[in-house]
């Protein structure tokens, strides 16, 4: 997500917080925004966990991280 994106949630929020408050328009582009901001950091998240190894203790040697299985 870019930096334009992200004052846009900001001024947004601001805005929210105003007597005026949002429109209709803007509060269905904000939850847009904020959307896609959340599907970002969990893909980024997720990125970094795919790649986290857990090192024995002697530190002879590694295995992946284990996944949590989903029910």
């Amino acid at each position: 997500m870019d930096e334009k994106k992200i004052a846009r949630i900001n001024a947004l929020a601001k805005k929210a917080r105003t007597p005026e408050g949002l429109t209709p328009a803007e509060k269905e582009e904000q939850n847009a925004l904020r959307t896609e901001y959340r599907q970002s950091v969990v893909g980024n998240l997720k990125g970094q966990l795919n790649n986290t190894v857990i090192i024995r203790p002697d530190g002879s040697s590694y295995r992946p991280a284990d996944k949590k299985k989903s029910k």
